[in-house]
């Protein structure tokens, strides 16, 4: 490997690794703050990790975090903040288990339109703030902070009974959704069962991948995200770009909430998870925007949310989880900084030393010219 490739591979690892370091010791530094042991909460968290049925639960919860921040990742790719993840995929969620309680297809057309009714809706209510910023110059943050709280309303009055809501006991529900439209789980005994759309997941990772890397558009949209100005003087138009970023950002956190609608809860009710978009901006974060790193990202989150509840049983609050995952996006964004600018010094005093071996053997060079023509 040249040296160049090995920095960079250096840069990329070293942000990751020092924000979680940081974020475990000021979490140490909390709980000393409040009199209690500040390993043992960790090795509790660690051990439940051993156990099989705690594995299903996270691979489950980190298949929503995952694709929720992959479509913060995409906006984040052309240097937009989607903060609206949240309100786009519960909207989706809601539409799809609506469609699913009053269609009743073959399964092979039913989910297929479960899950273009989920894009088409994460989609357009992105779509919103994308047309917004084009047009008016909106800022997409405040856009989509504003159709979030739309997006609550819109659910709230869906939930109407006289609307698509159906009440059972004091929970609001879409109803449940016809078995055509329930994807089956991967079977792994008495541990529980693995999401089916865990495998989407898997495959939008890599679909994000092969489009950001190795297409056109990829390039375009990287390209758009860096300078507006060099996109537009290679013929790349700017807004149509941030228009189809929305566009895909939206559509995939869409879909965030299709594995536990689909493999679970067969309804949208009350008890169907909140707050997965804003998680996937740690997350992306985390995971410096790309797939892999976001897996392992997606993975950290869900085992502090399923190995926190044991802390109860030994007299430590399970919010633990919580102020760490909080410190571990604070220590993301300052390790980030730093690596960069460790980066950019190591980067001139290559050049500058580059520059001074070039004037060094030029100096030498003439010397030896001014000899032979003596």
């Amino acid at each position: 490997m040249k040296k160049f490739d090995k920095e960079r591979v250096l840069l990329a690892v070293a942000g990751p690794v020092i924000a979680l370091a940081v974020a475990f010791v000021l979490s140490a530094i909390v709980l000393i703050a409040s009199g209690k042991n500040p390993v043992e909460p960790f090795a509790l968290m660690f051990e439940q990790a051993g156990f099989s049925d705690i594995q299903v639960l996270i691979v489950n919860q980190a298949s929503l975090y995952y694709i929720a921040a992959l479509a913060v990742a995409i906006g984040f790719r052309m240097n937009l903040f989607n903060i609206g993840v949240d309100g786009q995929y519960q909207l989706a969620a809601m539409m799809a288990a609506i469609v699913g309680a009053h269609a009743n297809l073959p399964a092979a057309l039913q989910i297929p339109l479960l899950l273009l009714t989920a894009v088409l809706t994460g989609a357009f209510w992105s779509g919103i703030a994308g047309v917004l910023k084009v047009t008016r110059g909106v800022s997409e943050v405040v856009a989509t902070i504003m159709l979030n709280a739309i997006a609550t309303s819109v659910i709230g009055y869906l939930w109407l009974p006289d609307v698509f809501g159906v009440k059972i006991g004091n929970n609001n529900t879409t109803g449940e959704m016809h078995e055509s439209g329930w994807v089956p789980g991967i079977d792994m005994g008495a541990s529980g069962e693995i999401y089916g759309l865990v495998i989407l997941a898997v495959l939008l990772g890599i679909g994000y991948w092969i489009v950001l890397n190795r297409t056109r558009f990829g390039f375009d949209l990287r390209a758009s995200g860096a300078s507006e100005s060099a996109a537009a003087a290679s013929g790349v138009s700017p807004k149509r770009m941030v228009l189809t970023a929305m566009l895909l950002s939206g559509g995939l956190a869409g879909l965030a909430g299709l594995p536990i609608l689909l493999g679970d809860t067969h309804t949208y009710s009350l008890n169907f998870p909140t707050g997965i978009g804003f998680l996937g901006i740690g997350i992306a974060l985390l995971g410096r925007n790309s797939p892999v790193g976001i897996a392992f990202a997606a993975l950290l989150w869900a085992w502090l949310d399923k190995a926190s509840p044991e802390l109860d049983f030994h007299g430590y609050d399970k919010e633990i989880a919580v102020i760490m995952q909080g410190l571990i996006v604070l220590s993301v964004v300052v390790s980030y900084e730093a690596v960069r600018e460790w980066g950019l010094r190591r980067q001139q005093r290559r050049v500058g030393a580059e520059l001074a071996a070039g004037h060094v053997l030029g100096a030498t060079d003439n010397s030896k010219k001014e000899v032979a023509g003596r």
